[in-house]
């Protein structure tokens, strides 16, 4: 997929993630609503200041607009080391809550 329409779906994800319509935005990011829309479409992209002006109105690493959710974060691989790390980490914090839990009966 082409790295502008990546960003230019992402862009769009985020700005209405934030519940933003596309006059606010190009607003905060000081550009036309045309221009914006374009970016969205994927027919023009950004300059490394209307990216950080982007970045910081929505609250997004500016990575982000780069990544292709579907091929990074819905790969088996992917989600099978997520779960693996979430396992352990729960599994641990488990047994530490019980373990307090047994403490604070023994001092009562």
């Amino acid at each position: 997929m082409n790295i502008k329409v990546i960003f230019g779906e992402n862009l769009k994800l985020y700005r209405k993630a934030r519940k933003l319509s596309q006059e606010q935005l190009s607003e905060k990011a000081e550009i036309s609503v045309k221009h914006l829309s374009s970016i969205e479409r994927g027919l023009n992209f950004v300059s490394v200041d209307l990216l950080e002006k982007l970045s910081l109105s929505l609250k997004v690493p500016a990575f982000y607009f780069f990544v292709n959710e579907k091929e990074v974060f819905c790969n088996d691989v992917m989600l099978n080391t997520i779960d693996k790390i979430i396992e352990k980490n729960l599994t641990k914090t488990i047994e530490e809550i019980k373990s307090d839990i047994r403490r604070n009966n023994r001092k009562e």
